[in-house]
């Protein structure tokens, strides 16, 4: 199975990289192809310009930095997407790659009758989120539902990939090393479930 993770955190040493790298590791230890695409270290172009979004809704090509991403998505079986819980939600390099590489034409379109036609059907997508606040105050307020009904529901579902999970660590801001190599162990168990040991040629 061939996995693309798309991850967005500026800090090298951050907790957020740590997972990343355990992701790919577990997945590539287990069979599995992975792509990692990491969108700060890519110094990723996240701004949609006028002329873009026009050339997109004319049916034009993309520009060459986004063509590059779309084909990282079409080789993909599925979808990982990495990245810290910034003000409600994801960082703007990331929401810029999804308004940018997730185009109209591409990952969605509406047919004559204005029915939405979802364009990535055939690929699995997993979110992993870290936060700041305590997961307990998260749920209370609602913000666990709402993130989940946006990037799960409100992206991902929308242009029809399959979701096999989305996974929020909370209190992170201070957590203990203990802490952290508990959502590690945790992160490759559920990875186990998630996607079987691949035995096939990638």
């Amino acid at each position: 199975m061939k996995h693309l993770i798309i991850y967005a955190h500026p800090v090298q040493d951050s907790f957020n990289h740590r997972i990343c790298q355990t992701v790919q590791q577990t997945l590539e230890k287990s069979g599995h192809t992975v792509v990692v695409r990491d969108l700060y270290g890519l110094n990723f172009d996240p701004v949609l310009s006028e002329q873009e979004m026009a050339d997109c809704y004319a049916g034009e090509a993309p520009k060459e930095d986004v063509l590059k991403e779309q084909q990282y998505i079409l080789d993909a079986d599925s979808l990982i997407f990495i990245y810290p819980i910034w003000w409600a939600g994801m960082p703007a390099i990331l929401k810029g790659y999804i308004d940018r590489v997730f185009s109209y034409g591409f990952a969605y379109a509406y047919n004559e009758d204005g029915q939405l036609i979802r364009m990535l059907t055939d690929k699995h997508s997993l979110i992993i989120n870290t936060h700041g606040s305590s997961a307990a105050h998260y749920d209370q307020i609602g913000m666990t539902d709402g993130l989940r009904v946006t990037a799960g529901a409100g992206i991902l579902e929308f242009v029809g990939t399959q979701p096999v999970g989305h996974l929020l660590f909370g209190d992170m801001d201070d957590a203990a090393e203990a802490q952290k190599e508990q959502i590690i162990e945790q992160i490759k168990t559920e990875l186990s479930a998630m996607f079987a040991t691949d035995d096939s040629a990638s």
